[in-house]
């Protein structure tokens, strides 16, 4: 019970000294800037795939809120009307250079939280973020796609099999697990990699599994809360759809960065030392 209580005041210090407030929204600024140019890239490369868009946005639209839903299907389907050759290029660089730059200071937090300087060279530091970037981006692309192939291969091999509600039960929460576990290796690959620390798989599982269940049980009470009790936009007009979307990311980027405190402290409670501040 002690040993509860001292991680718990450990971690709200770390919550103010480490301004993770602050940081929070600095990372819900720069996913703003690139959630548009990767969802250009995203959807232009689906004209590739036998995808269709709606199948992937029915993914998002399990965590994201209504409004900000709403907003984010708009722009997409302005952006697919009006689209180009040159979009797909435009779309990779821009989500590429905009995410690199939140990558980059989730690295200064996850630094901070484990009290290291960045001794990489400038360079070298932004090669890591960069492609911590196109990892996130290639899984993220695989974490939409697995659900929508996934309902199509559960159709099908549910009318081969003369079988139906019980089967697509199975089979959707089937899907459920998949995503879950991409998004833990999405989140342990980034506690592993982005601070300027050796460290062993096992030592950031803890922050992952934190990461990852918090994210997805924050996402859906916002959106419950949201489309319950709040009313953004009826306060702030055509601007609601904005404010929910920031105040989505704001969430999502202190449950990223939280998750990285939770495995310092964790890891000065193993080592049996004290934060020096």
């Amino acid at each position: 019970m002690m040993m509860n209580l001292t991680f718990i005041r450990e971690m709200v210090k770390r919550f103010r000294e480490d301004e993770v407030s602050r940081l929070s929204a600095e990372l819900a600024y720069f996913f703003l800037l690139s959630l548009f140019p990767f969802l250009i890239f995203l959807f232009t490369l689906m004209a590739y795939l036998p995808i269709e868009h709606e199948d992937v946005l029915s993914v998002v639209r399990q965590y994201a809120p209504k409004e900000a839903m709403d907003l984010i299907e708009a722009n997409i389907h302005y952006v697919m009307n009006h689209q180009n050759g040159k979009l797909l290029s435009f779309g990779i660089i821009g989500a590429v250079w905009s995410a690199s730059n939140g990558i980059d200071a989730i690295v200064r937090a996850f630094n901070r939280a484990y009290d290291v300087q960045e001794s990489r060279s400038f360079i070298a530091a932004r090669g890591v973020s960069i492609l911590l970037t196109f990892g996130m981006m290639l899984v993220i692309v695989v974490a939409l796609v697995l659900p929508v192939f996934g309902k199509t291969i559960g159709l099908f091999l549910s009318s081969m099999l003369g079988i139906s509600g019980i089967f697509l039960m199975i089979w959707s929460a089937f899907r459920w697990i998949v995503s879950f576990l991409i998004l833990f290796g999405v989140f342990t690959s980034l506690y592993y990699f982005a601070p300027n620390k050796q460290l062993h798989y096992k030592q950031v599982m803890a922050g992952a599994m934190f990461a990852t269940i918090g994210w997805i049980v924050t996402s859906l009470a916002f959106s419950y809360y949201v489309e319950s009790f709040s009313s953004y936009t009826s306060m702030y007009g055509s601007l609601g759809g904005i404010i929910i979307l920031m105040i989505w990311f704001y969430l999502s980027g202190m449950i990223i960065v939280l998750g990285g405190e939770l495995n310092a402290v964790l890891e000065c409670q193993r080592e049996g030392r004290k934060r020096e501040r």
